[in-house]
């Protein structure tokens, strides 16, 4: 039995994905799997194993409460380049824009201590952000930033790039950076802002940047979609 359903949830996916392929949904969204499971004649459990395989292969995505979408291209993120957000966007055709969720000063955890090279607790600037490509939401955002480097910061427009801030107003650019990459579930503080359960599949890319001096002057830890971005990197 489970070999049958196997097989047929291939098939379904084989069909959707010619159809996708095709053009034929218009505005980029699938019907709802009500709709889907009676035009293949199978079961929902069927359907949802149908659907999930075209999500693995990065041909359509899912949000909560609103349905299945045609996945667009990826977004390309080489982390050598210090081209931020909007104009990594803007260079591959795509619409940008940014939403604060948060913006205050805060003690510093133990981690963001560390990267921070300051004692637990010592008071940090920290940003939350949401970043969204095409109207999409693919990226939440914490930014932990060292006071000392950044005074009157917060009462700046952080709806804009912070790397063009930090070299306008500051006189700041980046002299290196340190990145972690790593797979794993979106907690819950990011999942629903990016519109999945907690505990969806997410990428977390963690961000240490230094000034001209190399002295570390805040720290990025990106929750992204996992279907919402290519890390290509070319040295």
């Amino acid at each position: 039995m489970e070999s049958i359903a196997l097989k047929t949830a291939d098939a379904i996916a084989s069909v959707l994905l010619t159809r996708i392929q095709a053009g034929e949904f218009s505005g980029g969204r699938l019907p709802a799997e009500r709709a889907l499971s009676e035009a293949f004649s199978t079961t929902r459990i069927t359907l949802r194993e149908a659907l999930g395989k075209l999500e693995a292969q990065g041909m359509i995505y899912r949000e909560l409460r609103r349905g299945w979408f045609i996945a667009p291209p990826r977004l390309i993120y080489n982390p050598l380049h210090h081209s931020h957000f909007h104009a990594m966007a803007m260079e591959q055709g795509r619409q940008a824009d940014t939403e604060v969720i948060a913006a205050e000063q805060v003690a510093a955890h133990d981690s963001v201590a560390t990267a921070l090279r300051l004692a637990s607790g010592s008071a940090v600037y920290c940003i939350r952000r949401l970043r969204r490509i095409d109207g999409r939401a693919v990226l939440y955002v914490e930014h932990y930033l060292n006071p000392r480097f950044f005074p009157g910061l917060l009462d700046e427009d952080l709806t804009r790039s912070l790397t063009d801030l930090y070299d306008q107003r500051y006189g700041i650019r980046y002299g290196g950076a340190r990145f972690t990459i790593l797979p794993g579930p979106l907690p819950e503080v990011a999942a629903p802002m990016l519109n999945v359960a907690p505990g969806s599949p997410g990428l977390l890319i963690t961000r240490i940047n230094r000034n001209q001096q190399k002295e570390v002057i805040d720290c990025d830890c990106e929750y992204w979609r996992y279907d919402a971005l290519c890390v290509d990197v070319e040295a």
